[in-house]
Order: structure tokens, then C-alpha cells, then sequence
């Protein structure tokens, strides 16, 4: 057949998009494992950062080790063997009708849809005592759902950090959620008020006289819909339909 031919040419296009296909798919399977461990190190190395115990140069899988993973039923408010941690999925769990609820619109603050099930917690004990509980929390921003850790020091109230680990708001504005300087003024505040939820994310720079500073986080500029996600994340989680009824559990020994 000579070369210049349509059929040749077509041949030629379609044998090369079957060894493209081949190599491509061989390297997606062949790097599935490789993918799936770094995804699994990212989490710790998230979930350490939220509890401050994330150390520059530091084994994560060693520091990682003094990390319990548990698993809460949200229905419940109570810890639960039913579910695997190892392999539990909880985004894919959550979009599920059989493994998650659909939440009415006064109840779904954080703008998550629904509300799965079951839920991984992450807890910290020393000598037998609980030092620290970090928390998977989400909720939409102004582009994009933000996903996080927020973790608790041992009285349930005191914020010990919080990271977002996924979200795709705008650089330099929604986007300094992951500024170290803004995630510093998390450490220290206090989450419950009167029994509610009362962290939240203000407009301009804390006030640190106000009765309310333990309270309260500078808002991002010009980031104002961010900032109201993140306050409404918080809330939602912090409350009846997230952790609340785990931690009022927790915090009376009947989790």
C-alpha cells in the first residue's frame, strides 16, 4: 500500500492511538497503588497539621502513630464498629442515598446536600486521657467546597488548629484560607457559647477587647462569601447535625 494513501494514513492513526491508549492506561493502572498511599500520607500529614503536632522533617507515619482512627455514627452521637475505617470512603459515602441523608435547607448551613452516616474522627490520648480530637469538616465557599480538620484540645471547646486541605477558592483572596499567619488565629478560640456554636469569622480585624474576641477570627478581604462558608461550616458541624451530640457524648464518657 503506498504511503500517501487515506487508508494507510488511517491505519497508521489508529495504531498509534491503541499503543497510546495501551501506554496510558497501563501507567494509570501501574501508579494506582503509588497514588492511593500518597493520598493516604496527605491525610495524616493534614491531620497532624491541624492538632500542631506536624514536625518539619518528621517521620509522618511514626507521628502519626499516636493517632487513633475511630469511627461515629452521626446519627448517634456514638462510636461505632460498624464500618471499617481502613476503607471507609466518607466523600463517596456521602453522596450515596443509602449511606447518607438528604438535608432539609434551614438545617444545611455549610451547603454540603447531604449528610453521611458515619463519620471518621481522629483521636489523641496521652497516658490513657484524651489530649486532642480532630474533626473532617466541609463546606462551600464562594467556588468550591472546602474540606478540612478541625482539631479540639481535651476540654471539647478550645480550638487546637484547623487546616483545609482541598478547595478551589481564588488565590490571594478565599484562597489565604491556607496563609499560615490567618491559620494562627485559630489556636486558643473557643467554639461553644451558651451550649451553640458561636466561632465565627467577622468582618475586619478581631477586636481583641470585645467580649466576644475568643470568639471570633478575622474575616479574609475581599473574601466575604469565603468567610461566611467557613462560619456556617462551622456552625453546621460544631452543631446538632454535626459533632455536637458526639462531643456532648464524648465529654461525659457515653461516646
Amino acid at each position: 500500500m503506498a504511503n500517501d494513501t487515506v487508508q494507510k494514513t488511517v491505519m497508521v492513526a489508529l495504531a498509534l492511538c491503541v499503543v497510546c491508549s495501551l501506554v496510558v492506561s497501563t501507567a494509570a493502572v501501574s501508579l494506582k497503588p503509588a497514588q492511593e498511599a500518597n493520598k493516604v500520607l496527605d491525610r495524616k500529614r493534614n491531620i497532624l497539621a491541624a492538632a500542631g503536632m506536624l514536625e518539619e522533617g518528621g517521620d509522618v507515619e511514626e507521628l502519626f502513630s499516636q493517632v487513633t482512627t475511630k469511627v461515629v455514627d452521626l446519627r448517634t452521637g456514638k462510636f461505632s464498629d460498624d464500618i471499617d475505617s481502613e476503607n471507609y470512603d466518607q466523600k463517596k459515602a456521602a453522596k450515596e442515598p443509602l449511606r447518607s441523608d438528604e438535608l432539609e435547607s434551614a438545617d444545611d448551613v455549610a451547603k454540603i446536600g447531604r449528610r453521611e452516616h458515619y463519620s471518621l474522627v481522629y483521636v489523641i490520648e496521652t497516658n490513657g486521657q484524651l489530649d486532642k480530637v480532630i474533626l473532617p469538616v466541609r463546606g462551600y465557599g464562594l467556588w468550591s467546597t472546602l474540606y478540612g480538620f478541625l482539631a479540639l484540645e481535651s476540654d471539647l471547646n478550645t480550638v487546637s488548629g484547623l487546616g483545609f486541605y482541598e478547595h478551589a477558592e481564588t488565590p490571594g483572596l478565599g484562597g489565604e484560607v491556607d496563609n499560615p499567619s490567618w491559620k494562627g488565629q485559630w489556636p486558643g478560640k473557643k467554639v461553644y457559647k451558651d451550649g451553640d456554636a458561636a466561632i465565627a469569622l467577622i468582618k475586619g480585624k478581631v477586636n481583641p477587647n470585645s467580649a466576644n474576641a475568643s470568639y471570633q477570627i478575622d474575616g479574609l478581604a475581599g473574601a466575604t462569601l469565603t468567610s461566611v462558608g467557613i462560619t456556617n461550616l462551622m456552625k453546621f458541624w460544631l452543631g446538632k447535625m454535626g459533632f455536637q451530640p458526639f462531643l456532648n457524648n464524648l465529654q461525659a464518657g457515653e461516646a
